[in-house]
């Protein structure tokens, strides 16, 4: 077996060993809490040593900051939210009404993925100083999405010229927002299909011309 292959049989393994950790770390955080979970359990769960886990990511919270930012992004791959397909594709859209229906349906994925573990990590970041600090606390990595695609929509022909682009960044930031879409969805069991319209229609009021 050629050293290429060898090595490229190790990558795979290795991070089939990290998606594994991962999923056993999502489902113990969210069923018994991140306080209430140890390594331990994460290990066992996901059948390897654990100190496997510590060589992999570190420590607890290094393997929390991992997990959130890999389900926000729907992947492990290291690519920042600003510079994925679907947030470049919605925001060249050449309508504003055209880049809302693709912005939306994209936020709402990640909003998706994320409802599951949002309020664990609110609880965890609450309860343990070290947990908050693993996000900066100057700036707000949401409302800074949010804000680039308000920037983009305000040069959009049919974007309500009275409305400004931190007004349109307030509005994006507030009504496609984790907790909102919690109380519909989970609270008041609206289907995704259902917030998507409505959130869609309402931002479109607010932002597009006629």
């Amino acid at each position: 077996m050629s050293d290429v292959k060898r090595t490229s049989k190790r990558a795979q393994k290795a991070q089939e060993t990290r998606r594994r950790i991962l999923a056993a770390a999502l489902e113990l955080f969210v069923r018994d809490g991140y306080g209430a979970t140890n390594l331990q359990d994460v290990a066992d769960r996901a059948g390897v040593a654990v100190q496997t886990i510590y060589f992999v990511f570190g420590n607890k919270r290094a393997l929390l900051k991992e997990l959130v930012d890999v389900t926000i992004a729907g992947d492990d791959e290291p690519v920042a939210t600003m510079d994925r397909p679907w947030y470049t594709d919605a925001l060249a859209a050449g309508t504003a009404q055209a880049m809302l229906r693709a912005y939306v349906a994209g936020t709402t994925s990640t909003m998706e993925r994320f409802a599951p573990i949002g309020r664990m990590v609110e609880a965890a970041a609450a309860s343990d100083p070290e947990v908050a600090g693993l996000w900066p606390q100057d700036v707000n990595p949401r409302y800074i999405v949010h804000q680039g695609a308000a920037k983009a929509l305000a040069g959009k022909p049919d974007a309500r010229a009275e409305v400004s682009a931190e007004e349109a960044a307030d509005l994006l930031y507030g009504l496609l927002s984790p907790e909102l879409y919690l109380l519909f969805v989970r609270e008041r069991g609206w289907t995704r299909e259902r917030w998507e319209r409505w959130v869609g229609e309402t931002l479109r009021a607010q932002l597009c011309s006629g």
